[in-house]
């Protein structure tokens, strides 16, 4: 299907995702003892968008991953435990760009109290950031070694004005030990291009990468909204035992105690955007589409988790427009599909119990093609 008109990244593409989750919690929130998240009006569910990038990124890198690592051009920019501002660097090695490096003192004793009062560190001005130290009570003062003159005179002054003159003289002694370049507008276009080229959740999401190691920003051509259940969810928080505690102290104890959080059935929706526009600008191509089609298909058989319960993609339709501004509003479009309670049924919980409603065909705006991948 790699020449299918739903795979032509110069198009404009809508889609309607229906995915459902069976005795599972599939997002839970941290705020809510890892509750799954609800609307509290409306007891629907939720699921976050975030939540739905990152099983794509993880399809991706579990398809994509050959003998010496990630294929060329589907690395993954956002991993788990991840640190960003390694990534960046990459690019400035690759590139052979020579900038400021990074530099670090540690604090000396008679300065902790003004930089860490209390064990907690005080926010310093953009370039530099605090981290404990190697022994117990030692703090050490990093600098990215990326600012220019002016912007190294202004967290200057700012460090003396809320810290003092001695704060002040310690960190201009570490700037003027320290390399300290800023790239060009045209270095860091050219960091910007090396990333969309390499990761492939960069040049579909897009990404903020003007933290600490500078690669400018992008606009990703794919959005994805939250998702919500078609009905309210009942939310269930069940008490389980162990056989193992945790602590020393109830080593004597024959069990342990835990909480497992789980919806007993919830079929989601969620829609998305494709602009083909922003797919120019970070180098998306047909492949690339067709990737994450494939992903929002098969993702969920490679995020299994007893936590999740058995979670399936029920339904992926993907209206694509003649012209890359688009021939129909996207809110219209949604509205052709349709999910409804099947008659009788007071507790959904099966994909059986919905019944999905897909409007005529022959009846779509012209320009606009509907192809039901799932569903």
């Amino acid at each position: 299907m790699a020449n299918a008109v739903h795979n032509d990244p110069n198009r404009r593409h809508d889609f309607v995702l229906l995915f459902d989750v069976t005795d599972g919690n599939p997002n839970g929130d941290p705020d809510a003892g890892n509750m799954p998240r609800v609307d509290p009006e409306t007891m629907q569910g939720l699921v976050t968008d975030v939540c739905l990038k990152r099983k794509v990124r993880n399809y991706v890198l579990a398809t994509k991953w050959g003998e010496n690592g990630t294929k060329p051009g589907y690395d993954i920019y956002v991993k788990e435990r991840g640190i960003l501002n390694r990534e960046h660097q990459r690019a400035y090695t690759a590139l052979q760009i020579n900038v400021g490096e990074p530099k670090q003192e540690t604090l000396p004793s008679d300065l902790l109290s003004t930089f860490v009062p209390e064990g907690a560190p005080v926010d310093l001005p953009e370039g530099f950031h605090l981290e404990e130290g190697d022994t117990d009570d030692s703090w050490n003062l990093h600098y990215s070694g990326l600012l220019d003159a002016r912007e190294r005179q202004e967290a200057l002054k700012q460090i003396e004005e809320g810290f003092g003159k001695k704060a002040k003289d310690f960190v201009s002694k570490l700037l003027k030990s320290a390399k300290s370049r800023k790239p060009t507008a045209d270095e860091v276009d050219s960091t910007r291009t090396w990333m969309c080229q390499h990761y492939f959740d960069i040049r579909t999401f897009g990404a903020v990468m003007s933290t600490g190691v500078n690669c400018g920003q992008v606009r990703g051509p794919l959005q994805i909204n939250f998702a919500r259940s078609i009905d309210p969810v009942v939310a269930l928080d069940l008490a389980i035992t162990r056989v193992a505690v945790t602590r020393e102290v109830d080593a004597n104890k024959e069990r342990g105690m835990g909480r497992k959080a789980l919806v007993p059935y919830g079929l989601y929706r969620t829609q998305g955007f494709f602009n083909p526009f922003f797919g120019r600008q970070t180098g998306f191509s047909e492949q690339d589409l067709s990737l994450f089609w494939e992903a929002l298909q098969n993702m969920w058989d490679f995020d299994r988790s007893a936590s999740r319960g058995l979670m399936a993609c029920r339904g992926l339709y993907i209206f694509s427009h003649e012209n890359g501004l688009g021939n129909a509003q996207a809110h219209a479009l949604f509205e052709r599909i349709t999910v409804q309670r099947s008659d009788g049924v007071e507790a959904p919980r099966k994909f059986c119990h919905y019944v999905v409603t897909v409007k005529d065909q022959k009846d779509l705006p012209e320009g606009v093609t509907l192809t039901p991948l799932v569903g």
